[in-house]
C-alpha cells in the first residue's frame, strides 16, 4: 500500500490575515493572489514583500478597478494596521469580496526572515 504526503491546502481568505498564512498559500503555489503595498512609492522602493504591486492608497481603487477582477484574492499591507485597514474597507467599498489585511505587514514579513525585494532588501 502507497502513502501520499500531500501538502495541506491553505485556508481560504479571511479579512484579516497573518504572515504565515499568507507565505503558506504562496508556498503552495496558489496563483490567484495579489499582494498589494499601499505605502508610497519610495517606501516601496526600499524594500517590500516579494512578489507585492505598489498601489498608493490615494491610487488604489481607481487602479484596482482598472487591473484586478473583483473576485480576486487580494492581501493588503501599509505602513500601520490602521493604513491597511483603511485599504481593505476601500477595496470592499468598491465591490472586492476576496481582501485580506496582512496584519503587521511587511514589519512581520521581514520579522520571520520571508524574502523581500527592493534598495534596501539587497544590502
Amino acid at each position: 500500500m502507497k502513502i501520499f504526503n500531500f501538502i495541506p491546502i491553505p485556508d481560504p481568505i479571511k479579512n484579516t490575515s497573518s504572515v504565515a498564512s499568507l507565505k503558506e498559500r504562496l508556498d503552495w503555489g496558489e496563483p490567484a493572489l495579489t499582494i498589494v503595498d499601499v505605502r508610497d512609492s519610495s517606501a516601496f522602493n526600499a524594500i517590500h514583500i516579494m512578489g507585492a504591486v505598489s498601489i498608493p492608497m490615494n491610487e488604489l481603487v481607481a487602479r484596482a478597478i482598472a487591473n484586478l477582477e473583483l473576485i480576486r484574492d487580494i492581501y493588503v499591507y501599509g505602513e500601520t494596521n490602521e493604513q491597511t485597514a483603511a485599504a481593505a474597507f476601500n477595496l470592499r467599498a468598491a465591490g472586492y469580496k476576496n481582501v485580506a489585511e496582512l496584519l503587521d505587514g511587511l514589519a512581520a514579513w521581514k520579522a520571520i526572515g520571508y524574502p523581500t525585494e527592493g534598495f534596501s532588501a539587497i544590502t
